[in-house]
């Protein structure tokens, strides 16, 4: 699959004491972007609920590499790396001037909405999948 990019501004509230991002808002900046890339294919997490699914995730691997600060302009990209029939694992990264800053792969899982228990992908997201 081809990868996405989705673009983020450092703003104050995201920063410690220090202007430096705090560390959870990194898996924040990622949990956008795999929604903007849900979008860019006309899914949205409000459609999946609407058809009882919801996806969530499974496994992280988070490998923070340097701070980013009050202001920066942030590249979050969201790379497909291998999926089944209810699991999507990605590869993130967040990069600041083309420099890396925290690279995460991210395993998600999709669930029935009321039992949490895993279903296979709706057919539209199936067939994005197959391409």
């Amino acid at each position: 699959m081809s990868l996405f990019s989705f673009p983020v501004r450092v703003y104050i509230e995201d920063t410690d004491a220090g202007g430096i991002v705090y560390y959870v808002n990194y898996l924040k900046y990622m949990e956008r972007a795999r929604s903007e890339w849900l979008r860019q294919r006309n899914l949205t997490q409000q459609g999946l609920f609407d058809m009882g699914i919801q996806l969530v995730v499974h496994r992280l691997e988070c490998r923070y590499i340097r701070p980013a600060r009050l202001d920066d302009e942030l590249e979050i990209s969201v790379e497909v790396v291998e999926h089944s029939a209810c699991r999507l694992s990605f590869h993130q990264r967040v990069t600041a001037r083309g420099e890396p800053l925290c690279d995460a792969n991210v395993d998600i899982a999709c669930v029935e909405s009321t039992q949490l228990k895993p279903v296979r992908w709706p057919s539209t997201l199936a067939a994005i999948l197959r391409e």
